[in-house]
This record gives C-alpha cells, sequence and structure tokens, in this order.
C-alpha cells in the first residue's frame, strides 16, 4: 500500500468515527442514566419517572432549541403511571421552565389519581407548568436554594392577570377588539387555573386555604418568574422538605447543559470538604 492510499483510508476511517462518535457517546449517556435510575428506584422502591428540559442541540447541526413541557411529554408521563402498579410509590425527578397547560395538567391530574405516594423532586427549579405538577405530590422534595413558581396563565406573551388589569383601567371604546378577546381568554384562563390547583391543593389542607393558595399562585400575585422557595412553599402549605437523595443530583448530572459556546461558569466537578478536596 502506498502512502497516498494510506491517507485516503485513514481520511475515511476518521470519517466513520467522526460520524458514528455522537451516536456511541449518546448510547453510553442513555445507559448511564437508565443505571442511575434503577439504583434510585431500588434505593427506594418506587417508579422513577424524569421529566428534565434542558437547552438541546440538534444531531450534527448544534443548533441550540429550548425545551417545555408539551404533549409528547404528557403521553410518555401518562403510560409510565399506566405501566406502574397501583400500590408502588412514584418518584418525579423535575426540572422544567413550564410549558403547556394542558399537558401539566394531565400529568397533574394522573400524579393525583395514583393510590400510592407520589414524590416530586426539585433539584434547581419546576416553574409555572412544573409547579402545577408539583401540587399534585404527596410530598415535594427541594434542594434548599431550589425554586417553583407561580402557575398563572399566559396569553400569547402577556400575563392573563395584566390583560385584566388593562381592561378594568380604560373605557372599553379605547380598547382594540383583539385586546378585549384576549382579556375574555384571560379570564377563562385563571378560573380554570385556579380551580386546578384548588383541586390538587385540597389533598395538602383545608377547602378555605387551598382555595386562597390557589388565589395567590394563580391571579397574577407576583410576576410570572417569582421564585418561591423552600421556606415560601412550606408557608403557603405545601409539603416541601430537603431530603434530596444524592442520586437525584448524580442523576440530574447526566443532563448537562449543551456546550454550544464557551461555559460562563467553570469549577473543579469534586465535594469539597473544610480540610481539602475528597
Amino acid at each position: 500500500m502506498d502512502f497516498g492510499s494510506l491517507i485516503n483510508n485513514l481520511f475515511w476511517l476518521f470519517l466513520v468515527f467522526a460520524f458514528l462518535s455522537p451516536y456511541f457517546q449518546r448510547q453510553a449517556l442513555e445507559a448511564a442514566r437508565t443505571r442511575q435510575i434503577l439504583s434510585l428506584e431500588r434505593k427506594r422502591g418506587s417508579r422513577v419517572i424524569t421529566l428534565i428540559h434542558r437547552q438541546e442541540a440538534i444531531n450534527l447541526l448544534g443548533i441550540p432549541v429550548a425545551r417545555y413541557i408539551d404533549v409528547d411529554d404528557s403521553e410518555e408521563v401518562l403510560r409510565a403511571i399506566r405501566l406502574t402498579d397501583p400500590g408502588m410509590p412514584i418518584d418525579l425527578v423535575l426540572h422544567t421552565p413550564g410549558g403547556l397547560v394542558l399537558a401539566a395538567e394531565q400529568i397533574a391530574l394522573a400524579l393525583l389519581k395514583h393510590p400510592a405516594k407520589v414524590t416530586v423532586f426539585v433539584s434547581h427549579y419546576a416553574m409555572s407548568g412544573g409547579t402545577l405538577i408539583a401540587l399534585a405530590a404527596d410530598e415535594i422534595i427541594m434542594d434548599e436554594n431550589a425554586v417553583l413558581g407561580p402557575v398563572d396563565p399566559q396569553i400569547g406573551e402577556y400575563p392573563a392577570a395584566s390583560l385584566l388589569a388593562l381592561v378594568q383601567s380604560k373605557p372599553l371604546d379605547k380598547i382594540e377588539d383583539a385586546t378585549l378577546i384576549r382579556a375574555d381568554m384571560a379570564a377563562k384562563a385563571i378560573k380554570q387555573v385556579a380551580e386546578l390547583a384548588e383541586k390538587l391543593l385540597a389533598k395538602h389542607m383545608d377547602p378555605e386555604r387551598a382555595a386562597t393558595t390557589a388565589r395567590l399562585l394563580s391571579q397574577g400575585t407576583w410576576t410570572h418568574d417569582y421564585p418561591i422557595t423552600v421556606e415560601e412553599a412550606r408557608g403557603l402549605g405545601l409539603p416541601a422538605s430537603t431530603s434530596m437523595p444524592r442520586e437525584v443530583y448524580a442523576l440530574m448530572s447526566l443532563y448537562p447543559q449543551t456546550q454550544i459556546r464557551r461555559p460562563s461558569v467553570q469549577y473543579i466537578p469534586l465535594p469539597y470538604t473544610k480540610g481539602g478536596q475528597e
């Protein structure tokens, strides 16, 4: 074999390796996630379901895509619940900015109907529709710095509560028909979400407090991205604790953010103690 043929063969081998390498990396990552899920299931005697939304890249193009709760998610979670014995606890690892109300509602109601204990783990944040899902749990286990959020509906790019405030503050003849239609939708959306939140909260508190808390969460008391801490969640009457298993953190580490650009946060990924690195 001459030198030119060798270079040509090495070139094609390199192309094949470059093409297959992402596939094998993905398979290895999926296997590691499965092992970690099985480890958590064995420790807790439960069915573990993950609902984790990160910014992901499309194949080899490297285009970042933001993920949210959608109908595909609700179909998969409902399928997992159907495959779980009624007497087996469910652990849901939740990390999401929110998403489609319909999908979040389907998941929340399915968890509410599950006879055995349902635990939601929030290691970083579960906002909007994620919080709605968390309300269906018997226990919400959060990292000390994790947050939930309000469940006030959004109509397009506008908060529903703000649309209603606008209509109440201006004469009707000064408001466009499109805005009035959005305001009508906003009133219905707030009512629907408040009723759902009240139904979910009824398992944790008396009816009067459930109605009050549902109004606080759904009617624009705070901005949509307001962080509800563990302490505030407890003050609202939610069953929140901070007894997060190490296995949940280990599982979350297997869902890294897509590295499209230079990372803005960097550190040595090892536990540090006062006496030095472990």
